[in-house]
C-alpha cells in the first residue's frame, strides 16, 4: 500500500521532488502531530585575540554572543522564508547556547528547537546555528577575517518517523 506522500516522491527517494522530477513541498497532511525536537551545532574558529575580545565584551559592535543568540532565534523562526520548500512552523521553543573553547580558539553554537506538529524542526535548528555563527563572524570580521565555520550538523532529532542521536 502506498501513501499519498509515496505517490508524490521521486523514484530517487528524494522527498522534495515529485514523480516527474519537479520540486514540490512535501505533503505532511496525513502525518500525526507529535512533539518534535531537533538539536544542531556548529563551530567557528578564530584567532585567540579575537576570542578574547568577544569574551571580554570589548568588541566595537557590542555584545557579540548576545546579539548572535537573538539573530539565531530569529533565524529559526524565519526558516521557511529562507528555505523555499520548508513548511512554516509554529515553534514552541528555541534556545541557543554559545560555548567558548579557549584551548581551541573557537566557539561552539548549539540550537535546540521544538514544536508540536506534523514535520520536524531540523532545518530550523540548522538555520539557527548557521545564522548565529554568521553573526559572530559579522560582528568580529573587523579584527579577524580568517574565521572559519565548520562542523554544522544535526546532533539529535526526536519525534516523527525516525529519531537520531549523533554526536560528531
Amino acid at each position: 500500500m502506498t501513501s499519498a506522500s509515496d505517490k508524490n516522491t521521486a523514484p530517487s527517494g528524494l522527498t522534495h521532488f515529485d514523480q516527474s522530477g519537479q520540486a514540490h513541498m512535501v505533503d505532511v497532511g496525513d502525518k500525526n502531530e507529535t512533539r518534535r525536537i531537533a538539536i544542531a551545532s556548529g563551530v567557528i574558529r578564530m584567532q585567540l585575540s579575537t576570542l578574547e575580545i568577544i569574551l571580554s565584551g570589548t568588541a566595537k559592535k557590542g555584545d557579540v554572543l548576545g546579539i548572535a543568540r537573538i539573530a539565531a532565534i530569529m533565524a529559526a523562526k524565519r526558516t521557511s522564508d529562507l528555505i523555499p520548500l520548508c513548511h512554516p512552523l509554529a515553534l514552541t521553543h528555541v534556545s541557543v547556547e554559545f560555548e567558548p573553547h579557549v584551548d581551541q580558539s573557537s566557539i561552539t553554537c548549539t540550537a535546540r528547537v521544538e514544536t508540536f506538529g506534523k514535520t520536524g524542526v531540523e532545518m530550523e535548528a540548522l538555520t539557527a546555528v548557521q545564522i548565529g555563527l554568521l553573526t559572530v563572524y559579522d560582528m568580529s570580521k573587523a579584527v579577524d577575517k580568517t574565521m572559519v565555520m565548520s562542523d554544522i550538523c544535526v546532533t539529535e532529532k526526536r519525534g516523527g518517523k525516525s529519531d537520531i542521536n549523533f554526536q560528531p
